[in-house]
């Protein structure tokens, strides 16, 4: 499947970079959204974007986006299961 997405041709030298660029960087930008609403793994964000599943979750903070998202009571589960 393909999406098709029309942008002003000034929207990529807005950001400095080139059409590819952009293009890679919305792509992730969606990517990363889709994985922090819980509706993409972080193995299937990383195999849309092309990049190692570790490569896509450490580039997650460039977006906005943290790597565990876990509730306070879940984290001290975790820590009490540790």
């Amino acid at each position: 499947m393909q999406i098709t997405v029309s942008i002003p041709s000034q929207w990529p030298d807005a950001v400095q970079c080139s059409q590819d660029e952009f293009a890679q960087q919305a792509k992730m930008a969606m990517v990363c959204k889709l994985y922090e609403m819980g509706k993409l793994s972080s193995g299937i964000a990383a195999q849309i974007v092309g990049l190692e599943r570790v490569a896509f979750l450490l580039q997650l903070s460039h977006y906005g986006v943290a790597m565990i998202d876990l509730e306070h009571d879940e984290l001290l589960a975790d820590i009490a299961n540790a």
